[in-house]
C-alpha cells in the first residue's frame, strides 16, 4: 500500500508541475505583421478570435450596429438588433478600446449578413457557449443549478435506500459487498478525477479555459494534467460498463438494480465530497486514506470463494445463500 501512495503523490506532484498549454514564443517571427501579433497574442489571452463560432444560452444578447468609438471622438448612439437563445454566431472582428471603464475588448458577432453588431467582450461570454459538443457537455456539468440537482437527487437516494436497507437488507457497496472489483474502481478512479479536476480549477483555471474552448477527446495532445484528467474519463465509462455487467451476472434482476442505485449514490457522495474538500487541501489526504481503505476491504472480499451448493453462486460466507435460500453448512 505504500507503493500505490508513493505512485499517486508522484503523479499529482507531476501533474501539477506539467499544467499549461505550450505558447509559442513569437517574438522573433520576423515575418509577422504587427496586427498578426496582435491578433496571436489575443489568442493566447482569449482563447478564441476571428471566425470562432458561438452559441446564444441566454434569452438575448443586444447588438450594437454601429462600431463602438473612442471616447475622444464624438459620440452619436446607433440602432442596435437581437439574437437570440440558440442562434450560432461568429465572431467577425475585435476591437479594443483602452478608455472604456467598463469593458476595454468590443466584439463584433454575426449570425448572417444582415444581423451582425457589437458587443462587450463580458456580455457575450456570459451568454454564449462554443458550438463544439464538449464544451456545451462543460458548460452544462458545470452549471450551479445541475450541481444543486445532483445533490437533491444523492439525497432523496440516501432517504430511499436507507429505509429499504430497514425494511430488508440487500448489498451495498463498502458495506455488505460482491465479489466483484469493479464498483470499487469505478468509486476511486471517480474520486481520482474529481481531485484532479478540482486541482485544475483552484491551481490553473485558464488551462482549464483553454480545453474549454478547444476540447478534444484525446488524452496524449494535452499538458499531463488535463490528459490524466481525460484517461480517468474513459477509465470511468469502461469501469461502468464493466460494473453493470458483473453484477447482473452476480445477482437476481431486482437485487442488482438496488446495488446499482446505491453505487450511484456512492458516485455522487464521492463526486460531492471531494469536489469541494480538494478546493481547501483536505481532499488530497481524504483521497489517499479512501484508497487505502477502499483497496484493503477489497482484498479481504476477493478472497472469499464460498460457493453455494444448490445454485453454484458465489456467497459472501456459509449460512443461507441470498440468491436461492439455501443453507450452507
Amino acid at each position: 500500500m505504500k507503493l500505490i501512495n508513493l505512485c499517486i503523490l508522484f503523479f499529482v506532484a507531476v501533474g501539477l508541475a506539467a499544467c499549461y498549454y505550450p505558447q509559442e514564443d513569437y517574438a522573433d517571427r520576423w515575418d509577422l505583421t504587427e496586427t498578426a501579433r496582435d491578433s496571436l497574442d489575443f489568442e493566447a489571452l482569449h482563447h478564441y478570435n476571428v471566425n470562432y463560432n458561438f452559441m446564444v444560452v441566454s434569452d438575448s444578447i443586444v447588438l450594437q450596429t454601429g462600431r463602438p468609438r473612442h471616447y475622444s471622438d464624438s459620440y452619436a448612439p446607433s440602432d442596435s438588433l437581437t439574437v437570440r437563445e440558440g442562434d450560432r454566431i461568429v465572431v467577425a472582428d475585435i476591437l479594443t478600446l483602452p478608455e472604456d471603464s467598463v469593458d476595454s475588448v468590443w466584439i463584433k458577432v454575426a449570425r448572417d449578413q444582415l444581423t451582425m453588431g457589437w458587443v462587450r467582450e463580458k456580455t457575450l461570454l456570459d451568454s454564449v457557449v462554443p458550438t463544439d459538443s464538449i464544451s456545451q457537455f462543460i458548460h452544462f456539468f458545470s452549471n450551479r443549478h445541475f450541481i444543486y440537482l445532483i445533490a437533491a437527487i444523492g439525497l432523496l437516494l440516501s432517504v430511499y435506500l436507507v429505509r429499504r436497507w430497514n425494511r430488508l437488507p440487500f448489498n451495498v457497496l463498502h458495506l455488505n459487498d460482491i465479489p466483484s472489483p469493479f464498483p470499487v474502481l469505478l468509486c476511486l478512479v471517480l474520486s481520482a478525477s474529481v481531485t484532479i479536476y478540482a486541482s485544475i480549477q483552484h491551481f490553473v483555471p485558464s488551462t482549464w479555459v483553454e480545453f474549454y474552448f478547444h476540447p478534444t477527446l484525446n488524452p496524449f495532445g494535452l499538458p499531463l494534467i488535463l490528459g490524466l484528467f481525460m484517461a480517468s474519463v474513459w477509465i470511468i465509462i469502461v469501469l461502468v460498463i464493466a460494473t453493470v455487467d458483473d453484477v447482473f451476472k452476480l445477482l437476481p434482476v431486482s437485487q442488482a438494480l438496488l446495488y446499482l442505485f446505491a453505487l450511484a449514490g456512492v458516485c455522487i457522495v464521492c463526486y460531492l465530497f471531494f469536489s469541494i474538500t480538494t478546493l481547501y487541501y483536505v481532499g488530497y489526504p481524504c483521497f489517499l486514506v479512501y484508497c487505502w481503505w477502499a483497496l484493503r476491504r477489497l482484498r479481504v472480499q476477493m478472497k472469499q470463494v464460498c460457493v453455494c451448493g444448490r445454485c453454484g453462486k458465489r456467497i459472501p460466507a456459509k449460512g443461507r445463500c441470498p440468491h436461492c435460500g439455501a443453507v450452507n453448512e
